[in-house]
């Protein structure tokens, strides 16, 4: 019996391509994926892989055509970007989802098209292509800081350091996310590497007021997609940009047999 060949679609990625280097095939901008399968079912409701965190991670990776892409390297923008894709592909264009209002705390049943989501707009031309370093100087301490943009490996890496830095803050009630994600995305701290040097910066002198002013710039220079919609309650009708909730019914939105 011949092998079946799935209907496949090429993504093109909010990055463009511009921050991997020319030897990653995501390079090109566009990522080939398959249209999803039962198969790929049973991987979105594998209660061990979900346990682990894993699960859209193992999707990603039945669905990707390219052996050669390895998803690690992925930005996370453009990791949502297939994302978005392989639920368009495997369920259609339409969203439902239930969102609670910030103002009256209403439970609201929303839907949108996916389609409609645009791309970030980012200036790639003021940044060298095939670099994930990039340059800030913060405003207040004058700081010279080089970062870089999260990858899937990372993100995997910063949920894992969470999860054990909870037995030991459990205690004290205090949440480590914001610091433990800027030891991921800061490499050097006025032109020195060293990790140690880096972790005590972020720990004991990183101003709020500079902290701020680096996320606004990280955010201008990351690619993703857009996923703001205009949010409206349905009880005390305030209306809000939101940004659309991406839940386990995002990938796994039909009734389970």
């Amino acid at each position: 019996m011949p092998e079946t060949k799935f209907p496949t679609e090429v993504v093109s990625l909010p990055s463009k391509g511009h921050y991997y280097s020319k030897d990653d095939p995501l390079s090109s901008g566009e990522i080939e994926i398959k249209y999803m399968t039962a198969k790929e079912e049973d991987i979105l409701t594998s209660q061990n892989l979900i346990r682990r965190g894993v699960v859209i991670d193992k999707l990603l990776e039945a669905l990707v055509v390219d052996e050669k892409v390895n998803l690690n390297t992925m930005l996370i923008g453009d990791k949502n970007a297939v994302m978005i894709a392989s639920r368009i592909l495997g369920y259609g264009k339409s969203y439902d989802f239930e969102i609670d209002c910030p103002a009256c705390a209403e439970h609201n049943k929303d839907s949108v098209d996916l389609t409609t989501f645009p791309d970030k707009k980012i200036n790639f031309s003021k940044h060298d292509k095939g670099q994930n370093e990039f340059n800030f100087k913060l405003p207040s301490t004058k700081v010279e800081l080089i970062f870089k943009i999260l990858t899937q490996k990372d993100e995997r890496d910063i949920d894992e350091e969470l999860k054990a830095m909870k037995k030991i803050t459990k205690g004290s009630g205090i949440d480590p996310e914001v610091t433990t994600r800027m030891k991921k995305i800061i490499l050097a701290v006025d032109g020195e590497r060293s990790r140690a040097k880096v972790n005590k910066f972020i720990d004991e002198q990183f101003l709020s007021r500079d902290s701020l002013e680096f996320r606004k710039y990280l955010q201008t220079i990351t690619p993703d997609v857009d996923m703001t919609y205009n949010f409206e309650c349905s009880l005390c009708t305030y209306i809000e940009e939101m940004t659309v909730p991406m839940t386990v019914q995002f990938l796994w939105p039909a009734a389970r047999v």
